[in-house]
């Protein structure tokens, strides 16, 4: 069996949809933003193994901008660079999950 190409994948919601709508939308809270600052940083940290995508709705729209990781499939949602370096440094790098933006089936589990 050969060795995947990349170990991890970030999918990050860049959905749009129009401003009044009630679900809201991770574009219209900044995902777009956020998902090219995460790529930007992930290359400069020369992160192995891992692949930042854009995705289209992930269906958690009023949490947004989220963003899953898999294989794992751990959901965040990241609100600022800060967020995201956080992100970065300590799941993609370190492999801890960041507790404090991980998405539950809830909401934000905050611990």
């Amino acid at each position: 069996m050969s060795t995947p190409y990349f170990h991890l994948h970030v999918f990050c919601c860049t959905n749009e949809r129009p401003d009044k709508h009630p679900r809201g939308s991770c574009a219209g809270r900044g995902g777009v933003k956020l998902r090219n600052y995460m790529k930007v940083r992930a290359k400069e940290l020369a992160i192995p193994g891992v692949r930042i995508n854009s995705a289209g709705c992930l269906d958690r729209c009023e949490l947004g901008p989220v963003v899953v990781i898999y294989p794992q499939g751990i959901w965040y949602r990241m609100d600022s660079f800060e967020d995201v370096d956080e992100i970065l440094a300590e799941h993609l790098q370190n492999g801890r999950i960041v507790e404090r933006l991980r998405l539950t089936d809830g909401g934000v589990d905050n611990g």
